[in-house]
């Protein structure tokens, strides 16, 4: 295995400033210190982990170089530059306006060249030109953690204690317990964007873990339980050692892959190859054939499918813009412009009003927007645009492209902290978005797989958003994980208990359990379930389960026992991961960096992700839900009700 690049934080003063962020944070807690002290702190907090806390998987014998400011960005250096990259031809310098050169049929040579500089590829290489396969679909997963921390656990405490029994005692849900600060569309959303950054592939049916299931226990399943194996990794060579590794079915970028496919067969499905626009009947809905096909996957409900549809519908109006800014232009130009965008806006809207729900606490919502626009703020970079190369004034958009200590890829950790199931509701009302009078109460199951092809055609899509946006998901806490997932039966049959394989899954993949995952991630471990918990009751609960044992505590049951920050959905334990690579995932990106420039993307999408949020995306495609999102500053927040 690679080992991670030395450290970088060289310069006295920034380790001086991240100590001192260190002892605030320990003696205080940066969520309890005032507002630009607390920023300062997860600024701090921030450099330490890039510092200490990537970790290459690939088995490369050399990390991805530092970024170099040229002053150029890579599309142009490329242009500028011959290269022997595969398939990339010296070509002209970059024209400073858009131009109808960078489009065409890119089967090879030149075309294909300058395709890969100035567009997302479908697999999602040649994001770093220097490393073309970085991020790619296929590619192995990354570790937050050093890599000895990694190993798969031993036979003898893989089950231990019986993931079933973690289940059915610490996580079943026997009462909902409603997130009252945010919308049913939060969950949606989730999943949605997990949907783009990662997968680990279909598991084999063969050899599954076998997990014990007690007489009294009401499991409907073969006995013992069943659980898949994640797929080993087909990169790895028999027999090599070290710890485990997986690779990612997905591309790693944020780059709208649930929408776009990460290979070319999938694209091709998806596009209607006129004006650049995907493909959607007459009336704007997802084609039969699409939605049968995607009932037989995993996962799949009305909440991913209106969100699927309203922004396939977002990337044909971002194409309509386009179209009247650009008429000579081809499909394929208008297509891979419009994918930039949307891509991006999902990214912006993701960034500092998905997550600032989640999260809200007076800190972290300044901060996740300091991610997109920087201390400088929105009003103030609309006016001056960047001051400057620096993150922390401008944001990252527009900032140099930077990996820091490793190559970038999405990594087992930050997977482990998105389980995230309780979210989702078990029973759901629909009302109308017109008059809000109930339509029909129905259950998860009667909304998904299979189903959601039958509630497409009986709801209006204004009505199923107007129903997530008046409706609480669920809290992320023990005790309400959603029962349909306990007895969850996949397409294909398959019956599964989804809280008891989150928990086999984390210590199948080696995610470290919770108190040593808080010491890798410089935190201090719980002394005690009281102290982890704060409740007496939980305390007891946890004790019995985990053998008095506070160090075997799993990371998922650990992040929702925690006492959490005000105004937190999630715990601070898993927002460490999220401070890490929340903007990893921007500034890794050379579309989101020193390619988000108007030469790339043109003004005109510029403006378009400037100008647009989740509310005003909402709108252009169902002014219906005007009244309801009325004074609602974020669409993700509870909307209004209309009256009856």
């Amino acid at each position: 295995m690679a080992k991670p690049l030395a450290p970088r934080i060289r310069s006295p003063l920034v380790r001086v400033f991240v100590q001192a962020a260190e002892a605030m944070d320990r003696r205080f807690g940066w969520d309890k210190l005032p507002l630009v002290l607390g920023l300062a702190v997860l600024v701090g907090i921030r450099y330490k982990l890039r510092d200490r806390n990537l970790y290459d998987t690939s088995g490369e014998p050399t990390a991805a170089p530092a970024a170099r400011d040229t002053g150029l960005t890579p599309a142009q250096q490329l242009l500028r530059t011959p290269t022997d990259g595969p398939g990339v031809a010296a070509i002209a310098p970059a024209a400073s306006a858009p131009s109808t050169a960078v489009a065409g049929p890119l089967a090879g040579g030149a075309a294909a060249g300058v395709q890969r500089l100035t567009a997302r590829t479908v697999d999602g290489t040649y994001n770093d030109l220097s490393h073309p396969a970085m991020g790619s679909a296929g590619t192995r997963f990354g570790r937050n953690v050093p890599l000895q921390y990694t190993h798969q656990e031993l036979a003898d405490t893989m089950l231990r204690p019986n993931p079933r029994v973690v289940s059915q005692e610490l996580l079943r849900r026997e009462r909902f317990l409603p997130a009252t600060t945010v919308n049913v569309l939060a969950a949606a959303w989730l999943q949605f964007m997990i949907r783009d950054w990662f997968s680990h592939g279909k598991s084999p049916k063969e050899n599954p873990w076998e997990v014990p299931v007690q007489q009294e226990d009401p499991w409907p399943g073969e006995r013992p339980m069943h659980i898949l194996r994640t797929r080993p990794d087909p990169t790895r060579p028999p027999g090599a050692s070290g710890p485990p590794t997986y690779v990612n079915t997905e591309t790693h970028w944020w780059d709208g892959s649930q929408l776009y496919g990460s290979s070319a067969e999938a694209q091709r499905q998806v596009r209607s190859g006129k004006d650049g626009k995907l493909r959607l009947t007459p009336d704007g809905m997802i084609p039969d054939q699409f939605l049968e096909a995607l009932a037989e996957e995993p996962g799949w409900w009305v909440g991913l499918a209106i969100l699927n549809t309203l922004f396939a519908r977002e990337h044909n109006a971002i194409c309509d813009r386009l179209r009247s800014e650009y008429p000579t232009w081809s499909d394929d130009e208008l297509f891979e412009h419009a994918r930039l965008v949307n891509a991006a806006l999902l990214a912006k809207i993701h960034t500092v009003e998905w997550t600032p729900a989640l999260i809200s606490h007076p800190t972290t919502r300044l901060a996740m927007r300091a991610n997109w626009w920087g201390l400088l703020g929105e009003r103030l970079g609309n006016v001056f645009g960047r001051l400057g190369h620096s993150e922390v004034v401008s944001g990252i958009p527009g900032s140099p492209v930077d990996h820091h200590t490793a190559p970038y890829a999405i990594t087992e950790e930050f997977v482990a902290v998105y389980r995230m199931h309780p979210l989702t509701p078990d029973d759901y009302e629909f009302r109308s978005a017109a008059d809000g009078r109930r339509l029909e109460e129905r259950t998860f199951r009667s909304i998904s797989s299979r189903h959601v092809r039958e509630v497409l055609g009986g709801f209006s899509l204004p009505d199923l958003f107007y129903s997530f946006g008046i409706a609480h998901p669920g809290a992320v806490v023990l005790h309400n994980f959603p029962r349909f997932l306990q007895e969850y039966e996949r397409p294909d049959g398959q019956l599964q208990d989804l809280a008891a394989t989150d928990i086999l899954r984390s210590r199948e993949l080696g995610v470290p359990r919770y108190n040593r995952f808080r010491e890798l991630f410089h935190l201090k471990p719980a002394a005690s379930f009281e102290e982890l918990t704060g409740d007496p009751t939980l305390a007891e609960q946890l004790r019995r389960v985990y053998e008095d044992n506070i160090d075997l505590v799993d990371l998922t049951v650990g992040v929702f026992a925690e006492q959490r920050p005000a105004g937190f959905g999630f715990s601070d334990t898993a927002f460490r991961v999220f401070v890490l690579m929340a903007s990893r995932r921007l500034k890794s990106d050379r579309f989101f960096t020193t390619d988000y420039t108007p030469q790339v993307y043109t003004q005109a999408g510029l403006d378009w992700i400037a100008d647009n949020d989740m509310s005003s995306v909402l709108l252009r495609h169902f002014p219906a839900l005007a009244p309801a999102l009325r004074g609602v500053d974020n669409a993700f927040a509870p909307w209004s009700k209309l009256p009856l």
